[in-house]
């Protein structure tokens, strides 16, 4: 099984010895870590492969991400990423498709979401001819009672202006001015140590699985 408080302490260690000398000194420790996000992830996929077939091929290798940082065009050269992340997708995180997301990290940083973070040019074209075209169901699904708690307003970067061929009195034009779509619900780390937190994980997921396949009729 999983143990969340044991990956959180070691990324709070992490956090304050970010360095690759530490890191070989505690590899252990890490690998340790690594096996309960795997095994946090197997089990989130299998919850999430009872409302949508499209995961049934999915393992968490395919979903999880390193966590050495591309430190080639950062002012920040940590060689590690503090926290440990997952996107859930047909065919796992690289697929060009609305995903679900999870990440631990500590000191309140944790959280649960979905979306499609930075979608290509072509992407977004696409997304954008959907909203144009299908604007009520994307309405109905971020106005559900509970996306609305959990994640709020759809997230993301907005254009000043409104996209090359639309008018700025369309009457969705607020959705059509993004550049990003997701969603995202932090957690605290009181939150994510608890108990019942992994099963609020999968319903946070299980929230935002209209979104996701909203986006994949448009990028599909």
């Amino acid at each position: 099984m999983f143990d969340i408080p044991y990956i959180l302490d070691f990324l709070a260690q992490l956090a304050q010895n970010n360095n690759k000398e530490w890191m070989d000194a505690h590899r252990a420790d890490y690998q340790q870590a690594r096996q309960h996000f795997k095994a946090l992830t197997g089990w989130v996929i299998e919850q999430l492969q009872q409302s949508d077939e499209s995961l049934q091929a999915l393992r968490p290798e395919d979903c999880m991400f390193r966590i050495n940082r591309d430190v080639r065009f950062s002012a920040d050269k940590a060689p590690y990423k503090i926290w440990m992340s997952a996107a859930l997708a047909e065919g796992g995180r690289h697929a060009p498709l609305s995903h679900y997301y999870f990440h631990l990290e500590p000191n309140n940083e944790s959280l649960v979401g979905g979306g499609i973070y930075t979608p290509t040019p072509e992407q977004l074209r696409k997304i954008r001819q959907e909203v144009d075209y299908n604007a009520p169901e994307l309405k109905q699904i971020v106005e559900e009672p509970a996306f609305k708690q959990l994640y709020g307003p759809i997230q993301g970067e907005k254009l000043q202006r409104p996209p090359k061929g639309y008018s700025p009195e369309h009457p969705n034009i607020e959705f059509l001015k993004l550049k990003s779509f997701f969603a995202m619900h932090t957690y605290s780390d009181a939150e994510a140590r608890a108990a019942d937190f992994p099963q609020k994980l999968v319903e946070g997921l299980r929230v935002v699985q209209p979104f996701n396949e909203f986006l994949n009729v448009a990028v599909s």
